[in-house]
């Protein structure tokens, strides 16, 4: 059987891609529930609220000021805050504010699916702002076709943690819904990236693709 080309494809160091990861996961996730926490345990409903919407606004305000790129999941996630917020304070219910983004799981494993058939899946875009993949890799069509078949296993852990959720939302109190669904969905994510990843490796390895956690010789790390 003939050998695959070899094809080493540089990410970057490895403390360079953590800081990108982290950066975006707690300025779209951790930060605005960390703050509708606090301050709906200091001063209500209202004042959790508005400083969980108010921290998405400004994150995507300095972006634009900056002009800086703007993330796809930073869009979406300060999206869902304006309708979240405006439900939650019409509403006045803690249980309507939390049952959007809870069907929102199944909104986006849906758009997962029908994304399939593109050329480049939702799920590659959003992949983009937790690892800084270089074009060579993202445009490599083994790399496409992983992408598209790989949106089939988060759709269905959106699904999975939407029906867990909404289920944990109808019987638990609020305290006991923010540290189930949190723990819950971290813990199915990484579950899921553990899966990716080795799928991914799987894949670059039969077509002789190697991935160096290094940044490339004579160029800036």
């Amino acid at each position: 059987m003939k050998e695959p080309p070899h094809l080493t494809i540089h990410l970057g160091t490895l403390a360079g891609q953590l800081r990108h990861g982290v950066r975006n996961l707690c300025e779209t996730v951790l930060v605005p529930l960390g703050l509708f926490y606090l301050l709906l345990t200091l001063t209500g409903l209202n004042g959790g609220l508005f400083a969980a919407l108010g921290w998405g606004l400004a994150a995507v305000g300095w972006r634009v000021v900056r002009r800086s790129p703007l993330p796809a999941v930073l869009l979406l996630t300060t999206g869902m805050l304006v309708v979240r917020t405006v439900l939650g304070y019409v509403t006045g219910s803690t249980f309507v504010y939390f049952l959007q983004p809870t069907l929102t799981n199944f909104l986006i494993g849906l758009a997962l699916l029908v994304s399939i058939r593109f050329k480049r899946p939702v799920l590659a875009r959003l992949a983009d702002d937790f690892c800084a993949f270089p074009t060579e890799f993202t445009g490599h069509p083994r790399v496409r076709r992983f992408f598209r078949r790989v949106s089939l296993l988060w759709a269905l852990v959106f699904i999975s943690h939407g029906v867990t959720t909404l289920w944990v939302l109808a019987r638990a109190t609020l305290e006991e819904f923010l540290l189930v669904t949190t723990v819950g969905k971290f813990a199915l994510v990484a579950l899921a990236a553990v899966v990716s990843l080795l799928w991914l490796r799987r894949e670059l390895r039969d077509e002789g693709i190697h991935l160096r956690l290094r940044a490339r010789v004579g160029s800036p790390a």
